[in-house]
């Protein structure tokens, strides 16, 4: 390991990261290991402590890492905390050099820094762009199963849901453009949510249904908002593609959310980038951002997000490889030990999709199955709609050590 420690902007840049390392996350404020969703809403839950068998759960389902962050990262936080005065932060120069220079070498997508609208994460700017982009009564069409925040931050403001339900086939899902032309026709839809790449179901979206997609809700005069907070996280022979990259008119008529959390491990720093190119989208929703008291930045997100995009490249290559040796064991072990389970096999995220509908379950019985007797919390398939009845969501961003175990829990329960 080579270990600068006399020049900041070079450590960790050439370490070897151990992620098999598992480090106690409890007593930290953790969502994910800390607290089980309750009942029917997904957005409910409550403290361990109220939960029988809390202290055997393995948690499998918020979608952030069980890994350290980069080290250049972590570094970078430590010299700013011991500067000792955390004052309001504006981005500056530095901060949008760090974003543009980001997605213009890893994506080829050329970001103008005017086009940046800096907000704290990415589901509360999907809630202000929906109230900015649409009217009570209108409807937004997304593509189920689908990241179910979606499904709030359209009918919070007074919206509806238009499904445009994606096609599930030989164990690959794929775009019903049929349906989607139909139902954009309807001028009460004025939105499209674009998850790329898709979460929960991993695909990576291919030019060609870029294209396609793009092509009828230009024609049919729909707002596209896509979310790319995974496109950094791809799998080999996949790539991912940023739509506002894909050509002028595309660029004009979309908006694209962003951000470091998923690819670093910052979700808790809540720093996300909105890129508006339109100039007339970027002000209205600029206004929104200002009505609801929006301004500047953490202070810590912004030295998180510089340090991640100019030195934690090398990180994020060592840690997708483990990733996809986490994704080889995932299913070579469920091949061989989970009859009734499938992996569909992802693109993209570090989220896999498990099709479990050989179990014959409902859905109940089969949460039952892997919470309470087998000990393991996925997020179940169901809430990303009922498209995802006898699915789960397992995150494999986590020591092997602790995916085993998930593993051979429900292999033991199965049996």
């Amino acid at each position: 390991m080579i270990y600068n420690m006399r020049n900041p902007k070079l450590r960790g840049l050439h370490m070897q990261y151990n992620f098999d390392e598992r480090r106690e996350r409890k007593g930290t404020g953790s969502v994910k290991w800390e607290y089980l969703q309750t009942g029917k809403d997904p957005e409910k839950w409550v403290g361990r402590a109220e939960y029988p068998g809390r202290d055997c759960i393995l948690p499998m389902w918020v979608a952030d890492m069980d890994f350290p962050s980069p080290m250049p990262v972590v570094e970078a936080l430590k010299d700013r905390a011991s500067h000792g005065i955390f004052g309001y932060t504006v981005p500056g120069e530095s901060y949008y050099r760090a974003v543009t220079e980001w997605f213009g070498r890893r994506q080829n997508w050329q970001i103008d820094p005017k086009w940046i609208c800096v907000t704290p994460g990415v589901v509360p700017a999907l809630n202000m762009l929906v109230r900015t982009f649409t009217s009570p009564g209108d409807r937004v069409l997304i593509q189920r199963p689908v990241y179910y925040p979606f499904f709030s931050a359209i009918e919070n403001n007074g919206c509806s849901i238009e499904n445009n339900p994606l096609l599930y086939d030989n164990n690959r899902y794929s775009m019903d453009f049929n349906d989607l032309e139909m139902k954009t026709r309807d001028s009460a839809v004025k939105l499209a949510i674009l998850r790329s790449p898709h979460n929960p179901v991993g695909r990576v979206w291919t030019e060609e249904e870029l294209n396609r997609f793009g092509d009828i809700c230009l024609g049919n005069n729909v707002l596209i908002v896509s979310d790319e907070i995974h496109g950094d996280l791809t799998y080999r022979g996949s790539r991912f593609i940023p739509f506002s990259g894909m050509s002028e008119q595309f660029r004009e008529n979309s908006i694209i959310c962003t951000a470091p959390s998923k690819t670093f491990n910052l979700a808790g720093l809540q720093t996300s980038n909105i890129i508006i190119p339109n100039e007339e989208y970027r002000k209205r929703f600029k206004k929104t951002l200002h009505s609801n008291g929006i301004f500047g930045i953490s202070l810590f997100g912004q030295t998180a997000l510089e340090a991640a995009y100019t030195r934690g490249e090398e990180w994020l290559k060592q840690v997708m490889e483990y990733i996809e040796k986490n994704l080889d064991y995932l299913k070579d072990f469920v091949s061989r030990n989970l009859r009734g389970i499938e992996v569909v096999p992802p693109e993209g995220t570090y989220l896999v999709w498990l099709d479990c509908r050989g179990l014959s379950l409902d859905k109940w019985e089969l949460k039952k199955i892997m919470l309470e007797k087998a000990g393991v919390y996925f997020d179940e398939g169901f809430i990303f709609g009922p498209e995802g009845e006898g699915f789960e969501r397992i995150n494999i961003a986590c020591p092997r050590g602790i995916l085993s175990e998930a593993l051979e829990r429900i292999e033991k329960v199965l049996e």
